[in-house]
């Protein structure tokens, strides 16, 4: 399967390739150039190791110097080690960024050079190239890399123990319920049904767009004209649904404990103190234990839930690592070439993660999800057809790019939610409030 995709993108790579080992006649071969790749991403989820040779086997006159800016993958130490880097100077070519905000953000500090020109020359369309369509205020800045839908990690052995099915479609007041039904005991060895891995600080922000989440249109806190979407009934269905988890069922990990005792996502899920986690299938290439997190149990994967019964199967949020090229770089074209590769055929080469290349076709999905599983310590015990039916009945809702100022619109709802979660103000205030200054964010930025 690998072969069969490397080798149907092999005509534009190979072109690529030879354009950037190519010599005037009888003139001397170049000295290969090296690029300064930055990056949050560690090699248990990105397999640098491979991908890379792969690359500068392909690319000769190329060479990547890897700069891994936080040694756990932490995305908010990476980018204040990316911002620092920049502020200071220091040589910079590829940038990875690794949500919208993020990206909007460095390029509102110009961090990042647009790349049209490097497209229109290649001659194709970013929005029928990939799946996801990166312009932001006009221009594109980066393309992305890997499709990671949302979707819910379930511990099958828990589900077996309450006689509970693994969901194919289901609605959010099934997923309470099934929270509700898998926790069990009191205090320190309390096993929670579900956990909530945010809001973070302003990331992790989609837990605030829950029931936003599985729509195909308006699934963001802004709509595409630029207005205000926190009038939509589904963001206080959002917060009701959050409160009532925590609050009256007590299924869901508590938010004061998560920020205070700095609770992680695969820990909890891995160490067995939560039954089912809603993330990003980039959680995939994790799902069979790592030498970090063993598994010592079954996994399967279900669908995000929705609103209600009749509504559309399959419409989840979905992540995408951005790949910029650096403003500063003295290296733009070999820098593009890169960016343009990995985010093509360097993807089926990594073999971590689905990727946003509109090339990967749906039945082929199977295959992808047991090439980044067989590289677990034990996928034998995650149900593969479980992810591959998720994976595969996924659709994209309608992309709004980011707005440059989106990480403050994060950071307002966020600090108006922990009022909430709190008990120091109720949902209609913080609507209210989160209202009003978001619109104030708006007016500002206008132009």
């Amino acid at each position: 399967m690998v072969l069969s995709l490397l080798a149907g993108c092999s005509t534009e790579s190979k072109t690529q390739s030879n354009e950037g080992s190519s010599t005037p006649s009888g003139g001397k071969a170049k000295e290969p150039v090296t690029i300064r790749f930055l990056t949050h991403g560690m090699d248990s989820n990105y397999n640098w190791k491979d991908t890379i040779p792969a690359f500068e086997k392909k690319f000769p006159d190329i060479k990547i110097d890897l700069v891994q800016l936080s040694d756990k993958g932490d995305t908010a130490e990476a980018n204040k080690k990316l911002d620092l880097a920049a502020s200071s100077g220091e040589t910079m070519d590829v940038l990875m960024l690794t949500d919208p905000a993020s990206f909007a953000k460095r390029v509102a500090l110009g961090i990042a050079a647009p790349m049209d020109d490097f497209i229109a020359k290649e001659g194709f369309k970013v929005s029928e190239e990939y799946k996801v369509d990166t312009l932001l205020n006009g221009k594109y800045y980066a393309l992305p890399t890997k499709l990671t839908p949302w979707y819910v990690v379930l511990n099958k052995d828990h589900l077996d123990q309450a006689g509970l099915k693994v969901p194919t479609d289901w609605t959010w007041d099934e997923f309470r319920d099934y929270a509700k039904k898998l926790t069990k005991g009191e205090g320190p060895t309390k096993r929670y049904g579900a956990f909530f891995h945010g809001p973070t600080d302003g990331g992790f922000m989609e837990f605030m767009k829950l029931e936003l989440g599985n729509q195909s249109d308006n699934m963001e806190f802004l709509r595409a004209d630029g207005t205000s979407n926190l009038d939509s009934p589904l963001f206080k269905k959002t917060l009701e649904l959050y409160l009532k988890m925590e609050k009256e069922d007590k299924s869901l990990t508590p938010y004061d404990e998560r920020i205070s005792q700095k609770l992680h996502y695969r820990p909890a899920f891995f160490n067995q103190t939560t039954s089912m986690v809603l993330m990003g299938s980039w959680f995939t290439s994790e799902l069979g234990g790592t030498d970090q997190f063993p598994l010592n149990f079954n996994v399967a994967v279900a669908p995000y839930p929705k609103n209600a019964p009749g509504d559309p199967s399959g419409y989840a949020p979905y992540i995408t690592d951005y790949m910029a090229i650096a403003a500063s770089s003295k290296h733009k074209e070999e820098a593009y070439k890169f960016i343009r590769w990995y985010t093509t055929e360097g993807q089926i080469v990594q073999g971590k993660q689905i990727p946003s290349w509109s090339k990967v076709k749906p039945e082929e999905m199977g295959k992808i999800v047991e090439v980044i599983l067989s590289k677990t310590k034990n996928p034998e015990k995650v149900d593969k057809a479980s992810i591959t039916n998720v994976m595969t009945g996924y659709k994209s809702g309608k992309s709004i790019p980011p707005v440059t100022y989106q990480a403050e619109i994060n950071k307002a709802i966020n600090e108006e939610f922990e009022l909430l979660i709190f008990g120091k103000q109720d949902i209609d205030t913080m609507i209210k409030k989160s209202k009003d200054r978001v619109q104030k964010l708006i007016d500002t930025n206008k132009k």
